[in-house]
């Protein structure tokens, strides 16, 4: 059975694909244009180069290549629902120079328009088998803001892996660390521990600060007065001598 909806490169695409290939350069897809067909489902031809009846092209929002097939190259647009009153059945990809590269027709869809009163986002896909996916240029637009859910789940999905692998060597490990900090002395006007032990050895603070022998020297608590040298000199300084009779005169 004939395949009813299928796209083809045209022409035009097949040469710039294979001159692409021939000279090591790159083809670059940078526009998707759809079609109502002229009110009819028409039948892709190579020799096109144009569509039958075009009712809008835009910007490609990306063009990538099949995960599980190496040999097709997907290219996307988004469609805001703001944009329709009119059917898609036919698609188009164009190049830098405005030429035809590939031309697909689709079962027939209504876009409708928001003003209708039932706008919706409409995401068109065009798949080509190539011989040569390098010949390509696989880009994403930046200046489309649209973006599909399975677009975003991937470029989320990238952002993370990449997050991930950054924030790795951010930090060092406990024996990093310890690796790189074994025998190190700081650096700068600093000083040594031996330095501090050398330079204070035998200092005593200068000022108004009591010595470890005059702390010794002084009257202990538990004397009760008794280590005192001088006993009627402490009296006498106390202001007391007349209210003391010595004993024993």
């Amino acid at each position: 059975m004939t395949a009813k909806y299928f796209a083809i490169l045209t022409n035009y695409g097949a040469a710039q694909l294979a001159n692409a290939v021939a000279l090591g350069t790159q083809m670059n897809i940078s526009a998707m244009a759809v079609g109502d067909g002229g009110g009819t489902l028409p039948v892709p031809d190579p020799a096109q180069t144009k569509l039958v009846r075009e009712t809008r092209r835009a910007a490609v929002n990306q063009v990538s290549i099949d995960e599980k097939n190496p040999n097709f190259i997907i290219a996307e647009q988004v469609i805001p629902e703001n944009e329709g009153g009119w059917f898609i059945r036919e698609i188009g990809l164009f190049d830098d120079n405005g030429g035809l590269i590939a031309v697909g027709n689709a079962p027939e869809t209504y876009k409708p328009n928001l003003q209708e009163g039932s706008g919706r986002t409409q995401v068109i896909q065009m798949v080509l088998m190539v011989s040569s996916t390098q010949a390509i240029t696989l880009k994403v637009d930046p200046s489309v803001v649209l973006a599909t859910r399975e677009y975003v789940t991937k470029s989320i999905d990238t952002a993370i892996q990449e997050s991930e692998a950054k924030s790795a060597k951010i930090y060092a490990t406990k024996t990093e660390l310890s690796s790189g900090l074994s025998g190190k002395q700081p650096t700068g006007d600093y000083a040594t521990r031996t330095e501090l032990n050398n330079g204070l050895s035998g200092k005593q603070p200068t000022g108004d600060y009591a010595t470890k022998t005059e702390v010794n020297s002084k009257l202990a608590k538990d004397q009760n007065g008794a280590d005192i040298p001088n006993k009627p000199k402490f009296i006498e300084n106390l202001g007391l001598p007349e209210k003391f009779q010595p004993i024993g005169t």
